[in-house]
């Protein structure tokens, strides 16, 4: 066979490859539309996991890199969700955090929509206007978003999936500005509490703000050449303002987790986290019974804290990350139990989860906040 002839070849293989694409981005549009019309999350780990599994057996029937096949497939994924609809609310400017975290859950062509408050993002989910919405939910220094789980608690959405977002925040002013310059220091109050070493040396006014992008946006468009803001340094890229400083968090550990809410909960991954919430009755000994009945079903407990009901005085209700699927049979059965000693008991939503990481990391998980003695116990996993 002659090089030309070889090259039309090819070029007949590739007119057919990019009609089988176009083909398989049609259907995955249909896909998308019924994913929204059910508020679905758009990406199904567990049916990706079963196509590259088939391709990458086609490819060792073709002798062919199962490496790159699969490499291809991925590829071909986010062209796929790309035309799914991926509109995702957060709470914030462009170039938030939480904005980030919305790219690390669906990649760069997610169409982002921000709202300035976080109960915005949730009503906007729930009303089915926007399919998707990710917050913040913990920080691994300053701890819980309390607002987050407040309306998880109140509300019919699901935590569909979950990230962790390394924060790196920088000291963000007007390009004429220095740091002696600086009288004031505007952000989100948890961006000012992981930076209080950095700022306390500034000795500079703190002035708490709605959100770390914001404050930039604010700052340049109110012209405060004696104010800077926290905030990460692609905020300070797209609204053309000068680093004066950066790293500037406490500790480099500085970590934010982030929950994808949706209308509809996640399907089995097989590596997967149920979240939870329930109240205990008031008698001795019922919180440990609720707990005692995961323990016996060896059901193991990734988090654990305590937060006021809100209704009446020293009333707590309980959130717990556990190890498996609600559907799973060991996992409902022990939650049906758990229930018997509760209130009430509501499950928040699926996340696929990262145990084998957090085991090799042996890190220390805060759990649980007891009024008596105040003592504060931790888990190492």
């Amino acid at each position: 066979m002659s090089l030309e002839e070889s090259r039309r070849k090819i070029d007949e293989a590739d007119a057919q490859i990019v009609k089988l694409i176009a083909e398989r981005i049609r259907q995955a549009q249909e896909i998308g539309k019924e994913k929204l019309k059910n508020g679905r999350p758009v990406t199904d780990v567990a049916r990706e996991e079963r196509v590259l599994a088939h391709v990458r057996e086609l490819a060792r029937q073709e002798n062919i890199s199962e490496v790159d096949v699969e490499t291809v497939y991925r590829e071909i994924f986010e062209m796929a969700k790309h035309v799914q609809g991926m509109i995702v609310a957060f709470q914030g400017e462009i170039g938030a955090y939480s904005e980030e975290a919305v790219y690390q859950f669906f990649g760069s062509q997610a169409q982002v929509r921000p709202m300035e408050t976080l109960d915005e993002v949730f009503k906007t989910v729930e009303s089915g206007e926007i399919p998707f919405g990710v917050v913040p939910c913990e920080n691994s220094l300053e701890g819980t978003i309390s607002r987050s789980y407040d309306l998880l608690l109140n509300s019919s959405l699901k935590v569909a999936g979950e990230k962790e977002l390394r924060i790196v925040h920088c000291l963000i002013g007007h390009p004429q500005s220095t740091l002696d310059s600086i009288k004031r220091v505007y952000s989100h109050p948890q961006a000012l509490g992981q930076s209080q070493a950095f700022l306390r040396h500034l000795k500079v006014e703190l002035v708490s703000t709605y959100d770390t992008a914001g404050s930039v946006k604010m700052i340049k468009k109110q012209k405060h050449h004696d104010g800077a803001a926290v905030a990460s340094a692609r905020a300070a890229q797209i609204y053309g303002m000068k680093i004066l400083a950066q790293s500037i968090e406490d500790n480099q550990s500085n970590y934010t987790r982030f929950f994808l809410l949706a209308r509809q909960d996640s399907p089995r991954t097989g590596k997967d986290k149920t979240s939870i919430v329930f109240s205990v009755k008031h008698q001795p000994g019922a919180l440990f019974s609720a707990l005692k009945e995961l323990a016996d079903a060896h059901i193991n407990l990734t988090k654990i804290e305590s937060r006021p009901t809100r209704q009446r005085a020293w009333e707590y209700n309980f959130y717990l990350d556990l190890e498996g699927h609600r559907e799973d049979k060991v996992v409902k059965e022990a939650l049906e139990r758990v229930e018997r000693f509760s209130l009430f008991l509501k499950v928040l939503g699926l996340t696929e989860s990262n145990l084998d990481e957090i085991r090799n990391s042996k890190i220390q998980i805060p759990i649980l906040q007891l009024r008596s003695g105040q003592a504060r116990f931790k888990l190492e996993i």
